[in-house]
């Protein structure tokens, strides 16, 4: 594993041992970044089931600002905690251990709001349109907010998810990538 791209491309990246995550292959890491494209301008990231804390450094690596990692499992944030520092990035970083809605419940109390945010759940564990409604109901996403879910194939999730539409979808293997984005104002 490794950054695919920016300021730390081709830097290493350690993964979590054991069984307990399942991380984003570079295929599907670069997939998703290639359909972020050119509208990639996040400031402010949330990678909520960070695991090894991949998806969330890549985007550091391409310029955004801060990333705020959630995870519940030790392993997972001890490893982003030793990809943070082999990268040398501790000062755009914040690390939090907590299951992912209390997470978002302490992320409304201090009120900051997401530019990008990540949601690859355990696939046996996805709550996805459930995490997407507690972040556009306590307004943690920002105006322009793109919101990236990680998935099985089995797993259909809603056009439209509160105040949030699917902007673009694909399929790799076994894994769906669908990207929403907050609805534009008079769109239904």
């Amino acid at each position: 594993m490794r950054i695919i791209a920016g300021t730390y491309k081709g830097r290493p990246l350690e993964s979590v041992s054991g069984r307990s995550t399942r991380p984003t292959s570079d295929k599907v890491k670069g997939a998703i970044f290639n359909m972020l494209g050119p509208y990639f301008s996040a400031e402010k990231v949330l990678d909520l089931y960070a695991g090894t804390g991949a998806l969330g450094l890549e985007a550091l690596s391409r310029g955004a600002l801060h990333i705020t990692f959630i995870d519940q499992d030790a392993k997972a944030i001890q490893t982003i905690k030793k990809n943070i520092q082999a990268l040398g990035v501790e000062k755009s970083c914040s690390v939090y251990r907590n299951d992912a809605q209390r997470a978002l419940l302490f992320l409304v109390q201090q009120q900051v709001q997401f530019d990008l945010v990540f949601l690859d759940p355990p696939y046996q564990k996805q709550r996805i349109e459930s995490d997407m409604a507690i972040l556009w109901d306590h307004k943690l996403l920002s105006p322009f907010a793109v919101i990236v879910a990680e998935h099985d194939v089995g797993t259909t999730l809603q056009t439209n998810v509160a105040g949030l539409e699917i902007w673009k979808e694909n399929t790799y293997g076994d894994t769906v990538v669908t990207i929403y984005r907050v609805k534009k104002e008079g769109e239904e």
